[in-house]
């Protein structure tokens, strides 16, 4: 593999046991889709860079691997898997990815995107506004008084955060699974992607 960089190599034997075959196979198939690739690390995980401009990164974390295109709704489009920062879903183990053959298609779109210069699509910058809480949520939360007290003094972007994740919800079980967690981690004191800090 050309334009490798050993802290990436670092970062791979630093991860657990059960990452380490998921972040090199990943590695592999990017440079195979993609040979002019270069890696780099930025914000602590490794990332791969095409053309002077993000493609896509990888992450390993306690119980799971990550994988994600910096334009990810243009490369997946609705085929976005949730539950983990990634778009592939929660990875703990090869079985986990798509097929090799999927997994370069993504990639090489992705590479396309940065050759014809499209720019990633941002969400629109958020208000500082209150928040507009859901009325289930806000049911949940009045069950539990801790959980209630904790959110009442979140500041708005942790909110927002929680309000955004249950009401993206694509499905009814899925939504109370959410309100379910939210109340548990917010009576912790949790905000809500505290999975992903290392």
């Amino acid at each position: 593999m050309a334009n490798t960089d050993p802290r990436v190599d670092a970062y791979i034997e630093k991860s657990a046991d059960f990452a380490r075959p998921i972040l090199k196979h990943l590695r592999k198939v990017v440079h195979a889709a993609c040979p002019e690739v270069e890696e780099t690390i930025k914000w602590s995980f490794p990332h791969f860079d095409y053309k002077g401009e993000m493609m896509c990164s990888m992450a390993s974390f306690k119980a799971h691997c990550a994988f994600g295109f910096w334009k990810g709704s243009l490369v997946l489009g609705d085929k976005v898997v949730d539950g983990a920062m990634g778009h592939l879903g929660r990875i703990t183990s090869l079985d986990d990815l798509p097929s090799d053959r999927t997994l370069t298609s993504y990639i090489r779109k992705a590479a396309r995107l940065n050759d014809e210069g499209v720019k990633a699509v941002r969400a629109p910058r958020r208000s500082t506004a209150e928040v507009e809480v859901p009325e289930d949520l806000t049911k949940a939360l009045k069950k539990n008084k801790k959980a209630l007290t904790t959110f009442e003094a979140f500041p708005p972007s942790h909110k927002r955060e929680y309000v955004q994740w249950i009401v993206e919800a694509r499905g009814a079980d899925t939504r109370k699974r959410r309100l379910e967690s939210a109340v548990e981690w917010i009576a912790e004191g949790k905000p809500r992607n505290w999975k992903y800090a290392r």
